[in-house]
């Protein structure tokens, strides 16, 4: 997916990609030079994607402020999609909004995820939330970050998708020791399921700002172990300095995992790095 011409006409980033009621949705975040907001669009295979539009924007009279409403994860629940997303001026928290059509939302009034206490691993901002859902509960992945600027991992569950429980074991995976392709910070995990273990994609940010996308496995879900030495890496010009946001969605048996993801040519912690939406294939045993 290339940029748009208006809304997401600087950066198409941040894919939450799914499946309902026979058709792929991809909910994006794009970046118009000044405000991020979140963008819907459709497609038949999740290859070819068509009828883009705006559909959430930042609500400056509320919590959210004017710079971004956007960078979510969706998941279908009795046929209506729940779409948590980042917010906040200054300090990002994460929301939450409804929707029975894909089109129209409804958002709760106060965001659902809050930075932690002073002095915490999150004290300074919650954000890049992913949901899965694993029985009765629902698990939010997300990023926390510190007084010190370091971008770690969390992991937080709740029954309704509202209210929220940390858990006592976060930060739940590091960033990188020196010279490590993800030293400079961790962001944007995207969580499944196969085969008895959780496995994890995640962007990587280097000192040099250049961002990749790594794996790792657990198995409950807690306590992580990283495997990849040699992290994906864009493979064109496009996304030559930059990948990042993986969606996933897993194949029956579990083998085959699909990735959307975002991509760009300019080395670049958050935007204007000429953001565009990618696709991959990755092979799990």
């Amino acid at each position: 997916m290339a940029r748009g011409d208006t809304w997401d006409a600087v950066d198409a980033l941040n894919p939450s990609v799914l499946q309902w009621r026979g058709t792929y949705w991809n909910f994006y975040s794009g970046f118009d030079g000044k405000t991020w907001h979140t963008g819907a669009s459709i497609s038949a295979d999740g290859m070819t994607w068509v009828n883009r539009r705006k559909i959430l924007s930042p609500d400056s009279a509320t919590w959210e402020g004017a710079y971004i409403a956007a960078n979510g994860s969706a998941i279908v629940h009795n046929d209506s999609v729940l779409y948590w997303y980042q917010a906040g001026s200054g300090v990002p928290a994460i929301g939450l909004a409804r929707s029975l059509d894909g089109l129209a939302w409804q958002r709760e009034l106060r965001a659902v995820l809050d930075p932690g206490p002073r002095g915490s691993w999150d004290e300074r901002g919650v954000a890049d939330p992913y949901v899965i859902e694993a029985g009765e509960w629902f698990y939010l992945y997300y990023t926390g970050l510190d007084r010190a600027q370091r971008q770690r991992f969390g992991v937080a569950r709740s029954r309704d998708g509202a209210a929220w429980q940390k858990s006592l074991d976060n930060p739940i995976l590091d960033i990188g020791g020196h010279e490590d392709w993800d030293e400079g910070g961790l962001g944007e995990p995207a969580i499944w399921s196969s085969h008895g273990s959780y496995w994890m994609l995640y962007t990587g940010r280097a000192w040099d700002e250049k961002r990749r996308i790594g794996l790792a496995k657990s198995k409950d879900g807690i306590h992580w172990e990283k495997l990849s030495r040699r992290p994906f890496a864009g493979a064109s010009a496009w996304d030559s300095a930059v990948i990042c946001d993986p969606s996933v969605e897993v194949s029956p048996d579990g083998k085959s995992v699909r990735v959307w993801f975002g991509g760009g040519d300019v080395a670049k912690p958050d935007e204007r790095i000429n953001g565009q939406i990618g696709y991959a294939t990755l092979d799990v045993h």
